[in-house]
């Protein structure tokens, strides 16, 4: 093989490799940072691409993508000076890749040393109590911090979450003490509040009990009066009817020979009583006189005795006494 064939295998391969150095693929989100003699020269985005040999080279390679870092447990002190042990984890991206690789020499180290002192100056804003309660707002808080912090990095923080906040062991034994008996508190609130309610259902339930039984006792008594007022009037109505009709009969033809009849049946049959129930009778001076004897039958048969009679019928009467 001659000089010339080596010469060319030479440039053959130098042509491959100035080719290999010089045509750049950046994957997809990522972006490459170009500098031109030592200068930044252009941010290359997905795709292919090719440099000027040993004029342009890749500085900085940067992801696009949404990252997390994790923010190692460091000791804060709270309000009410009591030390706990907090991590967290902080999610961020690169928005600006210029920035991104001049503005600040190593921005994921910047970000997280800047989220530990954030962290600590929330956490000591705020009592240990709190602490638990307060996750979101502290969050909040120290992502607007960072925020504001990394701007200029180019940099965007999207989210910091807490994972844990570690009290010492003595402060966690008080914590489950005062927890403990805020249960048992409520417990026993609960139960007392549960008796009260049954008392007072149950007062409310004699309550209705008692209204609903004079509510009975009160209709079974308009009830019964009604009952009574009807019985009532239904005797007086039938007496009334039968009135009536004696009346009606008395005025028909033969009505007072049949009245003298039945009146003078009941004298006598009530004349011959007289003896059964008591020893005093009144009998008339003349048995003959009819009238005499209607209105003596009709005395007797008021009050069989001679105590109901008049002082009239006295002065025409003779006593009688019979011994039982």
């Amino acid at each position: 093989m001659d000089t010339s064939t080596i010469v060319a295998f030479g440039l053959v391969f130098l042509t491959i490799v100035i080719l290999v150095k010089t045509a750049i693929v950046v994957p997809q989100q990522n972006a490459y940072v170009v500098e031109r003699l030592g200068k930044y020269s252009k941010t290359m985005n997905a795709g292919f691409h090719i440099l000027f040999p040993f004029i342009e080279r890749v500085a900085y390679k940067h992801t696009l993508k949404e990252q997390a870092a994790d923010i190692q447990e460091q000791i804060c002190i709270t309000r009410d000076n009591v030390q706990v042990g907090v991590d967290g984890v902080l999610y961020l991206q690169v928005l600006d890749p210029g920035r991104a690789s001049y503005g600040i020499g190593n921005y994921m180290f910047a970000i997280s040393q800047l989220a530990q002192t954030t962290l600590r100056s929330e956490i000591g804003k705020i009592e240990l109590d709190r602490t638990f309660e307060e996750r979101g707002t502290i969050n909040q808080n120290v992502v607007a911090e960072l925020d504001k912090a990394s701007d200029p990095w180019g940099v965007k923080v999207l989210r910091y979450e807490i994972k844990n906040i570690n009290p010492p062991q003595d402060v966690l034994s008080a914590m489950e003490k005062q927890m403990r008996a805020e249960r048992e508190k409520r417990a026993v609130i609960l139960t007392s509040e549960g008796e009260r309610d049954a008392r007072i259902n149950e007062a409310e339930g004699e309550k209705q009990q008692v209204i609903k039984q004079s509510e009975a006792v009160k209709m079974q008594q308009i009830n019964e009066a009604q009952g009574e007022a009807e019985a009532i009037m239904a005797v007086a109505t039938a007496t009334a009817g039968g009135i009536r009709q004696v009346a009606n009969a008395v005025t028909d033809q033969g009505g007072p020979e049949a009245m003298q009849l039945r009146v003078a049946e009941q004298y006598i049959q009530q004349f011959g009583n007289l003896a059964k129930v008591g020893n005093t009778f009144v009998v008339p001076s003349n048995l003959a006189d009819l009238t005499s004897m209607m209105a003596l039958a009709t005395d007797i048969a008021k009050g069989k005795s001679g105590s109901g009679s008049t002082p009239a019928e006295k002065r025409n009467c003779r006593w009688v006494r019979l011994c039982a």
